[in-house]
């Protein structure tokens, strides 16, 4: 049965202040505070709102026959939760129906997976962690930013547990092949990936509306038996867009909502049924591997990292922005402040406004008037942002040992917690080993009086205690007492240290 694995992603681009309208070194506040919430309250007005309650209607009309799923950043949750928190409620409300899921991705929506291992994989594990505090979910699918995706991002999401991850379907990495099977990571077989299908997606994501195409207007059942004739075999259709597509990019006059409302019931005449990421994965094994040697994306026609990395500018920019000194001490760093300026800072959109690629349909530079403007802004911005991490840390000096140190100190927290979870269940071992033996050390209990010449030793060979550790038992200090008195107190002092060495033995404790 051909299925359909249907997903949305929600960023919210942050917008910067202009540089000329704060002073570099005293004011550290970098954001146009009035543009943010102009322009996320028209989303949520215009598209968000009327999409999200859409989807609801669709799910109490259709049941399970209905499925969707959500990528979101952190970043855009937080913007969300401050100028939109109706947002919230209704993708609680859609979380609460069973028809939804939510993937993992960096918190920043940023370049962290080309940029620095330890960075990508704190900033997923945050993510997840505030989609699981809001909506209740623990991530397993994961969804890079941009769908950036090559075979060596692919080994770091499945050394993190995920069990997917959505890829675009480009032509040059899948030559011959079809988009809609399940494939494994060429590097890691445990990671299976999910393809977009860039030409049935982008039907609806930007063709929709344009009356030049020569296929509008397009109709749910068109859209659909295009679908239903996928050679067989081909049986997983990927589709992705922005969820800003249903009533922003393409309007709300356009009938687009319409045109999803329409889509369960057809797709259920035609034989073709909605599944989540994860019971894709469920139903469907990968047929092989896919080679992905240079990274991937979705964006432009070459679906790479060009308009993102493509030209001098953007590269500077990214190095400074990832120099292993600067993410050391951010990662060792407990500064909220630092925190949320480093993850808006890393926001793809702040590299896309400076390309120079003309992709054909205009290029969106947000606040700026050319490249070199979002790029002078960025830049000066970005000096005094790292001016004040260095600040941090004045007495250091950059190199690999240093940078060794300040990764320990940012794992420090996650080691001492696996420490104590190993503590916590040897303790409860011991209850459960020989707890009564424990309880009652008796030394009449023993059948081995010829042990007791070895505890008189240990005193008088202090300097060796660790030979006489493990021949003596616990038990075996009640003979103590029938020595002198000033041989007391060593005979106590030792009794931890058998205790620590003995630790796995089920009669110590």
């Amino acid at each position: 049965m051909k299925t359909i694995c249907l997903y949305f992603e929600i960023h919210q681009p942050i917008h910067l202040k202009r540089y000329r309208f704060f002073d570099i070194g005293t004011d550290h506040y970098y954001y146009d505070d009035y543009e943010n919430e102009r322009v996320i309250g028209e989303l949520f007005e215009k598209s968000y709102k009327p999409a999200l309650q859409t989807m609801l209607d669709m799910i109490a009309e259709n049941g399970k026959a209905f499925k969707v799923a959500f990528s979101i950043s952190g970043v855009s949750l937080e913007l969300i939760e401050q100028y939109a928190p109706e947002m919230l409620d209704l993708l609680g409300r859609l979380a609460a129906t069973g028809c939804v899921e939510f993937l993992a991705e960096p918190y920043s929506h940023g370049l962290s997976s080309l940029g620095n291992v330890d960075n990508f994989i704190a900033e997923t594990k945050r993510q997840a962690k505030k989609i699981k505090q809001l909506f209740g979910q623990s991530p397993k699918v994961f969804r890079n930013s941009s769908l950036i995706y090559d075979d060596e991002i692919g080994a770091m999401v499945a050394d993190m547990g995920f069990k997917g991850v959505m890829v675009e379907g480009a032509k040059h990495i899948l030559g011959w092949k079809s988009p809609h099977y399940i494939y494994s990571c060429a590097q890691d077989s445990r990671l299976s990936l999910i393809l977009r299908d860039y030409k049935l997606s982008d039907d609806i994501g930007l063709r929709f509306n344009d009356a030049s195409w020569s296929e509008y207007p397009l109709m749910a059942d068109k859209w659909l038996s295009w679908v239903a004739a996928l050679p067989e075999g081909e049986n997983v259709v990927g589709i992705m867009m922005e969820l800003a597509a249903l009533g922003y990019y393409q309007p709300l006059g356009s009938h687009i909502l319409d045109f999803f409302r329409a889509l369960p019931k057809l797709a259920g005449k035609m034989g073709i049924q909605f599944a989540t990421p994860s019971e894709v994965l469920a139903k469907n094994k990968p047929v092989s591997p896919l080679e992905v040697i240079y990274p991937v994306s979705w964006n432009d026609e070459e679906r790479d990292t060009s308009s993102m990395l493509g030209n001098g500018m953007q590269r500077e920019a990214f190095n400074k922005l990832y120099d292993e000194n600067i993410v050391g001490r951010i990662l060792a760093s407990r500064d909220r402040r630092i925190q949320q300026d480093w993850d808006r800072l890393q926001a793809t959109d702040n590299f896309r406004f400076m390309t120079t690629k003309n992709n054909g349909m205009g290029t969106n530079r947000g606040i700026y008037d050319s490249e070199y403007d979002a790029f002078t802004n960025y830049m000066n911005i970005l000096g005094d942002f790292l001016k004040r991490v260095k600040d941090m840390f004045p007495d250091t000096v950059e190199n690999d040992e240093l940078n060794s140190l300040y990764t320990q100190i940012a794992n420090m927290g996650e080691e001492l917690s696996v420490k104590d979870n190993e503590i916590s269940r040897l303790r409860a071992r011991l209850k459960k080993l020989g707890s009564e033996e424990v309880e009652t050390p008796k030394v009449e209990d023993k059948p081995a009086p010829a042990k007791k010449p070895a505890v008189k030793k240990a005193p008088a060979k202090k300097p060796v205690a660790k030979k006489a550790a493990p021949k003596a038992k616990p038990e075996a200090k009640k003979p103590a007492p029938k020595k002198a008195p000033a041989k007391k107190e060593p005979a106590a002092k030792k009794a931890p240290a058998k205790k620590a060495k003995a630790a796995l033995k089920p009669k110590t404790k």
